[in-house]
């Protein structure tokens, strides 16, 4: 905006020390600060009333109208996709929508069905785990009973 760098605004902030004092800086920069944000907030206010104005006076709809004149190819899309939503919206009381509404239903069996046989297969599969250790930890259990009873004699 002013194009000011750091080695500007040191000297700025220097000279206002000098100026104005160490103890009534704090006070220049809250006014500085307040100002500030008042002059932000009425560019606020004002953008906002020049886009009411155009937005009244047609010049959004005027610049849609550009943009698609310019670009054929995008409006062209534009149109398939407004028809391809238009075909996927389904009546529920036609035929089609009633065959949706069916293969939904038998969507959420098959999808039932698989979930029970993957829970059903982690738990043979847990058990099958639970039974290997089992057997491990008997094996080790026999491995060691032997050399305990070396051990002693």
């Amino acid at each position: 905006m002013f194009d000011l760098g750091w080695t500007e605004l040191l000297v700025i902030g220097i000279v206002a020390l000098i100026v104005v004092g160490p103890k009534d800086l704090p006070v220049l920069f809250r006014s500085i600060g307040r100002f500030m944000g008042k002059a932000r907030g009425m560019a606020r206010e004002f953008s906002k009333a020049m886009n009411d104005a155009a937005d009244e006076a047609g010049v959004s709809e005027m610049s849609k109208t550009f943009k698609s004149a310019t670009n054929p190819l995008s409006s062209a899309m534009d149109g398939v996709k407004d028809a391809a939503k238009s075909m996927t919206d389904l009546n529920p009381d036609s035929n089609t929508g009633k065959l949706s509404a069916e293969r939904q239903e038998a969507k959420k069996k098959i999808e039932l069905s698989a979930a029970k046989a993957a829970a059903e297969r982690k738990a043979r599969e847990a058990s099958e785990a639970a039974a290997k250790v089992e057997a491990m930890e008997a094996e080790q259990k026999a491995e060691a009973a032997p050399s305990d009873t070396k051990d002693s004699k």
